[in-house]
């Protein structure tokens, strides 16, 4: 890994998650990550925190946010739009439990990739003020603005088009 690749700083969170009985002949229960904090807990993972009315809360254990100089315009964004959030990912996981903390992210990007594999559970949940101080630090110090480059395009060739060979022989 290139050092341009290392994160500059690593926060570690504590992830949150509720339980809820599901209303669905499906499934029991609805998980969903509901809050970060703004540190690891010194407590196991899946430690109950309150339950009440069919609803437990858990701390499901910890992630680490990382910051990467390259992507502060991202976290300048996340700041920016009014309700700043940390993506948390919750992957399916063997035993005891249904899912495991996978990773924690202020970059709204990477937490929209992780939803590609479907069966994540990825929630936006509010970053805490702690995480936002140090997070506008970081942008503050490591931000460089990049002057945007549109790239042109190649006209088409029309001719080239109506000349190409197709496969097989046949046209």
């Amino acid at each position: 890994m290139s050092p341009a690749a290392l994160p500059l700083v690593r926060i570690p969170v504590g992830i949150v998650v509720e339980r809820h009985r599901a209303d669905s002949p499906w499934t029991d229960f609805v998980w969903r990550a509901v809050a970060v904090l703004p540190d690891e807990l010194d407590t196991k993972p899946w430690t109950v925190l309150r339950e009440e009315d069919g609803t437990t809360l858990f701390y499901a254990g910890s992630a680490m946010v990382d910051l990467y100089s390259s992507e502060t315009a991202r976290y300048r964004d996340n700041l920016a739009s009014g309700s700043p959030s940390i993506w948390t990912v919750l992957s399916p996981a063997e035993g005891a439990w249904p899912y495991s903390v996978a990773a924690a992210t202020a970059d709204p990007a990477e937490g929209e990739a992780f939803t590609e594999a479907g069966a994540n559970l990825v929630e936006a949940v509010p970053m805490p003020e702690m995480l936002r101080e140090q997070i506008e630090s970081f942008v503050a110090e490591h931000h460089v603005e990049r002057e945007f480059f549109k790239r042109k395009r190649r006209q088409a060739d029309p001719e080239a088009l109506a000349r190409r060979q197709h496969e097989g022989g046949h046209e």
